[in-house]
């Protein structure tokens, strides 16, 4: 009995009084005891999550927070850490819990690494690692005085919130747990965003710092600023950004993690191979993250191998393991000699905002004396304007987050010093030809002699025949080198797949399964090679084009981003054929669900915002400003949510931002019934023609009632005007009661099941769209704003007459 009884005592002797280089495994830290580095750790009650010394180096340490089971390779994953930016030595450093209730952090040397800031007198304190893998630290009563989720680092954990006092700031790189350039946390504005905090700039790169907020999908009303990850895999913000994991309603071990790439991912723990699986990112093409390669950088991206940086002509690496150090001249520049001094042209490339100016209709040569004259000027964008067939030109002070897209068709000119001819020979191959100048004697001899003459003649002859076909090579190959080295400095990646017109055809079945026609071409379902669903166009009088300038045009579309707009996954230009490849929407076009009378009166508000918003982007949000011509119904297809996304850029135009008015178009653009009355009359074309054919439509959905069938004349291609609005307009004058003008309009699929406010809202929306005057018409934006904030609506009389 007094044998067991000394165990007893040894064992709690060993247990609160750790002997230095064995382990030892707690799960609470009482007031005035440590942990000392690096044996000491707190385990949770789980067995899940371990706190403890973090090894990073020879005798280096982080205290941290990890998933206690290593994965496959033997790695364990930190999740949080106390002195990330200030490691201590391992010996005789230690983590106490002082009696005054202040956690602190010492090295070796006795210098405070790191503290809580607690203070706790009256009675005693703990610290605990909880199951969740939230390390608190906790009065007798319960009364959390610290926890390490007030204060993440890279990573949250299920229920972790993220809110108005924390951030999440990448690590450095894989082996570098000090703080990095990437930054998730709120703003001022409500809104969480990325920021990329570099060595020599800061920028915000998520949401794109172009769209207003609420095209971004995200609200500034809750300024609660909280963010959080639930077990099962969903995310939600106070801003309306959320999302769900791919194995969304399963209860795994999951973190959310901001990497070193800048990116954010949902991490799931694989328990078979014992492995982290990304179950969601947010950026897919890695090169829109900012600083990825640093300035004076080229960041290129393919799905197959992933993101490559270089640097531009001219320029090297920093630091050849660190790309986010960015690259630096290999030559000086001479502001006082400006003959000394030319520009390399580069297709297909574009840098990111530093512009000193913006300057129009300037020709190449003009631009060129503007960026000389400025000694800060790196180089400079030349970009055609479309509508109006000039130039601009866009000065760079810096060259930052550059990017190459294939669609990208204007150039960037890079100020180079006219010697370059070092470093561009490894963008020129040139071929050398050793033909000798030979010097003839003049040589007169017996006819004996006349064999060997001749031949001579003919040596010299062949010998001349072949250096002027050297010379002609050389000319050849430079030419062509030279127009390599302008198009292709680097290895070009394009967002969009080309497919053989074979491929397309066994994708369709032979082009089987026809689901919609229209003016641009006939639409069939088929069935890609990766198992994805399509809808592929075959495009009419399109064959007239060259794949180059095909290309063009479907990559300039292509680039336009947003929910509400349809994606373009690839395209066929093959002898004559022309196709595109589109995202494929399971509940078709509104106009097949109008006439099945599918939709009730939220999706037909939503259906009319998010049709609204769609076309706010391509009027005034998106790089090119773009007018559809032909909105309607047909054009407005749903996914499997009823999401709605604006089709068929079949007849788009692409216009110029500062030239809109002057646009010039050389044919009627349209469908009847929803045409504004400027194509019938040849006035100037502007958005507001979308506008106008986007209230017919919001009162077809408004009716049930088709335009095209009316009730309109027969030769008048304005439709709208002599239809539709007008038997609304007198169904509004024959009745003095608003519920009964509303109910003898509204379609009776609806079965009198709306909100009568919205519904009167939207009705004298789309009435005020369709005002025969452009310049009395809303502009798309304005609709938006109207509809997402209905009671800023001020409701007019004359809106109805």
């Amino acid at each position: 009995m007094i044998i067991r009884l000394r165990i007893l005592v040894l064992a709690s002797f060993l247990v609160t009084f750790p002997i230095p280089f064995y382990a030892s495994t707690i799960f609470t830290l009482s007031s005035e005891d440590s942990l000392s580095a690096p044996q000491d750790s707190i385990t949770s009650p789980n067995g899940k999550f371990t706190a403890g010394f973090h090894s990073i180096g020879d005798n280096a340490y982080l205290f941290a927070i990890w998933f206690t089971k290593p994965l496959v390779d033997g790695t364990n994953t930190v999740v949080w850490m106390a002195n990330r930016d200030q490691p201590m030595n391992g010996q005789r450093s230690h983590l106490s819990l002082l009696k005054s209730g202040n956690l602190v952090l010492i090295d070796a040397n006795q210098i405070n690494v790191w503290e809580s800031g607690t203070e706790w007198s009256t009675s005693s304190v703990e610290l605990r690692l909880l199951d969740t893998g939230n390390l608190v630290l906790v009065t007798y009563d319960g009364q959390r005085l610290w926890q390490s989720f007030d204060s993440p680092t890279d990573t949250l954990l299920p229920d972790q919130p993220l809110t108005k006092t924390s951030k999440l700031v990448s690590r450095r790189s894989l082996s570098n747990f000090s703080s990095g350039f990437y930054q998730l946390h709120f703003n001022e504005d409500n809104v969480l965003h990325l920021v990329f905090d570099g060595i020599e700039m800061t920028s915000v790169f998520w949401p794109s710092p172009w769209l207003i907020v609420w095209d971004a999908g995200r609200s500034t009303y809750n300024d609660s600023k909280t963010a959080v990850l639930d077990r099962f895999g969903n995310f939600m913000s106070s801003d309306e950004f959320g999302f769900q994991s791919s194995d969304y309603g399963v209860e795994l071990q999951r973190r959310f993690s901001l990497d070193i790439d800048g990116n954010l991912r949902l991490y799931s723990l694989d328990k078979l191979s014992n492995t982290w699986k990304v179950s969601w990112q947010l950026f897919i093409s890695s090169c829109r993250i900012h600083g990825v390669c640093g300035l004076n950088s080229l960041c290129s991206y393919d799905s197959v191998s992933g993101r490559k940086c270089s640097c531009v002509p001219g320029y090297r690496m920093k630091d050849p393991k660190d790309w986010s150090y960015g690259c630096e001249p290999e030559f000086k520049v001479s502001c006082n000699d400006t003959s000394s001094l030319d520009f390399l042209p580069l297709r297909h490339v574009e840098f990111y905002g530093y512009d000193i100016a913006y300057y129009r209709n300037k020709t190449l040569q003009e631009c060129k004396d503007l960026c000389l004259k400025r000694c800060d000027c790196k180089g400079f964008e030349y970009k055609f304007v479309e509508g109006n067939g000039t130039y601009s030109c866009y000065p760079k002070t810096l060259l930052f987050n550059g990017y190459v897209q294939s669609s990208w068709p204007d150039f960037v000119y890079l100020k180079v010093p006219k010697t370059r001819h070092a470093w561009q020979e490894q963008y020129q191959g040139n071929l050398h030809c050793n033909g000798k100048k030979v010097i003839l004697d003049r040589a007169y001899g017996s006819k004996e002699h006349n064999g060997w003459i001749k031949s001579f003649i003919w040596s010299v002859v062949v010998g001349g025949v072949f250096e002027i076909l050297c010379v002609l090579t050389y000319f050849y190959k430079t030419r062509k080198s030279s127009n390599e080295t302008t198009q292709g400095y680097l290895q070009l990646s394009t967002r969009f797949k080309k497919f053989t017109y074979a491929e397309l055809k066994k994708a369709t079945s032979n082009f089987s399964e026809e689901i919609g026609r229209g003016g641009g071409g006939i639409v069939y379902r088929g069935k890609l090679s990766d198992g994805r669903v399509a809808a592929i166009k075959f495009l009419y009088g399109a064959n007239s084009q060259g794949e180059a300038e095909f290309l063009a045009e479907v990559s300039t579309i292509g680039n336009l981003n947003h929910m509400n707009l349809i994606e373009i996954w690839g395209y066929c230009a093959e002898g004559n054929q022309r196709l595109l490849v589109y995202e494929y929407m399971e509940y078709g076009s509104l106009s097949d669900n109008l006439n099945a009378n599918n939709l009730d009166w939220e999706k037909r508000y939503e259906i009319a915002l998010g049709t609204a918003k769609g076309l706010a982007y391509l009027h005034e949000e998106c790089l090119e400003w773009v007018l559809h011509c032909d909105v309607k119904p047909q054009n407005i297809l749903l996914d499997s949510n009823y999401r709605p996304k604006v089709a068929d850029f079949g007849l788009s135009k692409i216009l110029n931002r500062e030239g809109l008015d002057n646009s010039n178009f050389s044919t009627i653009r349209g469908t009847r019934g929803y045409m504004a009355p400027e194509w019938v009359f040849k006035m100037p074309i502007t958005s507001k023609v979308d506008v106008y054919s986007y209230g017919i439509v919001l009162l077809e959905m408004i009716t049930g009632k088709s335009p095209e069938v009316c009730g309109g004349s027969g030769d008048d291609d304005s439709m709208g005007l002599g239809s539709l609005v007008t038997w609304i307009r007198e169904k509004i004058c024959e009745t003095n009661e608003r519920k009964s003008w509303i109910q003898d309009i509204v379609d009776p699929a609806l079965d009198g099941k709306f909100d009568l406010e919205k519904m009167e809202i939207l009705l004298k929306l789309a009435l005020q769209c369709s005002e025969e005057d452009s310049d009395a018409r809303p502009t798309m934006c304005e609709v938006v704003d109207k509809m997402v904030h209905p009671k800023n609506f001020e409701l007019k009389a004359d809106m109805l007459m």
